[in-house]
């Protein structure tokens, strides 16, 4: 459908008052379509609004290094390697992790302390990769706008899409769709990297059979259908088999992660 502006003799103000309105408009229009550019501004927003929520980074330097540097090797040969990732460890013990736009990864403490091994926290960051790389956040923000009737004439201004952002990324599930999509994305950016596959399987096994004992990991409540997921992993790595034992050393693991135990 085209759009046509036809141009007449207006009042300054009546200019002025139809401007931002096109402005939003377009903006609007083009979330289906983000550049990275856009995404990254955004994603760097809703970071800072998380950051002055309750949203705790851990502060020691040397597990900050590790995790950026481990994220930035699975980064690499993810499916948008040209963007600029930031890996950031929050301080809570809680078993969880999270992305949000731009390349904005976050792992909690509490997960990197119930990764038995390296491959199974890469395991965890290349999934987050992967709903990056498939875009999910953007699909589930553009979604949530036209449920609650943001998407009006008005437009989508850019607090309320980082406002949507933010909600997004600590508190809605994503689909079982976005969930499986983000598996194999993932299983294809840990056998790119060296790691061994076992891991993401390894992993996600640990937290089903913890969900059985006790209250269910923070993880699993965002990240569902971990028994049909599991099955679908394991039939990818029959299918496409790697002789890729990296991250298995627990001793190597342990170490790395040394600081992170002593506190």
């Amino acid at each position: 459908m085209a759009l046509s502006i036809c141009l007449s003799t207006a009042l300054p103000s009546q200019a002025l008052d139809w401007f931002p309105l096109l402005l939003r408009g377009v903006q609007v229009l083009q979330l289906s379509n983000i550049s990275d550019r856009q995404e990254a501004e955004i994603g760097k927003q809703i970071n800072q609004e998380l950051l002055s929520g309750d949203v705790r980074l851990y502060r020691n330097s040397e597990i900050n290094r590790y995790v950026e540097q481990l994220g930035r090797r699975l980064a690499a040969n993810s499916d948008r390697p040209n963007l600029k990732y930031t890996f950031q460890v929050v301080d809570s013990d809680s078993i969880n992790a999270f992305a949000t736009l731009g390349g904005y990864v976050y792992l909690h403490t509490g997960l990197l302390k119930a990764a038995a091994n390296e491959a199974e926290l890469a395991s965890v960051v290349a999934h987050e990769i992967g709903h990056i790389g498939g875009k999910h956040l953007i699909k589930q923000m553009r979604q949530k706008a036209i449920d609650e009737g943001l998407l009006t004439a008005a437009g989508l201004d850019r607090s309320t899409a980082v406002k949507i952002g933010v909600q997004l990324a600590r508190n809605l599930p994503r689909s079982r769709q976005m969930e499986f999509d983000a598996d194999q994305r993932g299983l294809k950016t840990l056998t790119r990297t060296g790691y061994a596959q076992s891991g993401m399987i390894s992993f996600m096994q640990k937290l089903l059979s913890s969900s059985s004992q006790r209250s269910v990991p923070t993880f699993l409540s965002t990240h569902p259908a971990t028994g049909d997921r599991i099955a679908a992993l394991k039939r990818a790595v029959d299918n496409q088999p790697s002789n890729s034992n990296d991250g298995l050393d627990n001793n190597v693991y342990q170490a790395n992660i040394r600081p992170l135990l002593k506190s």
